[in-house]
């Protein structure tokens, strides 16, 4: 079974190098990963108490960066490097100056592994929620480096539980930090007992966004004149309904940051907006829909607004929603969230709203005009603190 993960692996590599012929994404993983032990060495040469936190894509990051800048305040004499897997992640944080070096994360072959721990010499490892790389987890344990999994979640689908190999894998890892007792008890049911059942650290990292939120003048003048709606990291399906309603409900003002940029134009004639990028003082306010055509901003602009649609529920599953539900926002989504627990425990809360077509997407806005805010905030501080109990035990 190793040698069929193996060229797995070697196989993905291949793939992702053909796409990278007509896919951008696919272009800047195989671009990022050029000369990438050179880079390494150069990079951390002579350095010691290198900790090593790794994460899949931007989504994995928000998870990992209270734990992070946590980490970096108990450990100030530790440097921290962060790799992502995806240019989702590397890409719109390769600047981020909450740790000393990012990188991209080289394919998970046994020769990388062994290189990466080689050159980099980490003192410890740290993989948020998802991430787990065989070969990498492999030479941790064979060197004697601690292996952490943090904020981790699984379910009863998942192959851990389905394949004795894929199980011992998770033998490899010296201690997990699971969002829920599901995940704990299915750990237990192939014989692991090394976890702590910690919660989300996402709550830890939407709180902190809610109490040093970036502030907009722009936004905030945009939203004074109507109540406002946010719809963050929308797709085409999510669009062609809100669309929609836009035009049929004047008396709201719009703000649209959607999850990709390749269709800004699109939508922007879809919807009669102004961009931000071209928004001023003086023409701000000249129509009710303004689209986001900027990165890394949509967190901190869920406190100007009243009720938020976040995308993605039309296809793979919804985007982050618990970043507008921090600031007592009342969130719309699309049929696809069983995956988020989130979602559902919000849904019993009645603080949150999943639809399925037009006629549903107007109900919800209307059940949420007078929403009461203490629900949101409130399931957001209950389910806090995630951080604080893994910075105990690493």
């Amino acid at each position: 079974m190793h040698f069929l993960y193996n060229i797995s692996i070697r196989l993905y590599v291949v793939a992702i190098h053909i796409a990278s012929l007509f896919n951008t994404k696919a272009k800047l993983w195989v671009k990022g990963r050029k000369n990438i032990f050179d880079k390494l060495v150069e990079a951390t040469k002579g350095e010691q108490n290198i900790v090593w936190f790794h994460c899949a894509s931007l989504g994995e990051f928000e998870q990992g960066k209270p734990i992070i800048a946590s980490y970096k305040q108990k450990y100030s004499n530790h440097r921290i490097l962060l790799t992502f897997f995806s240019p989702s992640g590397f890409e719109i944080r390769k600047n981020y100056n909450g740790v000393d070096w990012i990188f991209y994360l080289p394919a998970d072959t046994k020769a990388n592994a062994k290189q990466f721990i080689n050159s980099v010499k980490p003192i410890k490892a740290i993989f948020i929620k998802y991430e787990f790389w065989f070969n990498y987890m492999a030479e941790c344990k064979k060197q004697n480096i601690p292996f952490y999994s943090v904020s981790s979640i699984f379910r009863n689908e998942q192959i851990f539980f389905k394949n004795k190999w894929f199980a011992r894998q998770l033998q490899n890892v010296t201690h997990f930090f699971v969002q829920d007792k599901t995940s704990a008890d299915l750990l237990q049911s192939i014989g692991l007992t090394n976890y702590t059942i910690s919660g989300d650290s996402r709550f830890d990292s939407v709180l902190t966004t809610t109490r040093n939120p970036k502030s907009f003048p722009l936004i905030e003048q945009f939203c004074k004149t109507k109540p406002t709606i946010i719809c963050g990291s929308t797709w085409p399906k999510d669009e062609v309904l809100l669309s929609q309603f836009i035009k049929e409900n004047p008396q709201y003002n719009f703000i649209i940051a959607p999850h990709e940029m390749r269709h800004i134009a699109q939508l922007e004639k879809q919807t009669n907006a102004q961009l931000f990028s071209k928004a001023n003082t003086e023409n701000i306010n000249s129509n009710n829909v303004l689209i986001i055509d900027s990165i890394g901003i949509l967190s901190s602009l869920y406190q100007y607004a009243n009720i938020a649609y976040i995308g993605g529920g039309f296809g793979t599953g919804i985007h982050n929603i618990l970043e507008a539900v921090t600031f007592g926002l009342p969130v719309i989504f699309g049929p696809n969230y069983p995956k988020f627990k989130e979602a559902e425990e919000l849904i019993e809360l009645e603080g949150v709203k999943s639809i399925s077509n037009y006629t549903e997407l107007n109900l919800a806005f209307d059940l949420f005009t007078n929403f009461d805010t203490s629900i949101a905030k409130d399931y957001i501080k209950t389910n806090a603190g995630a951080t604080e109990t893994i910075l105990e035990k690493i």
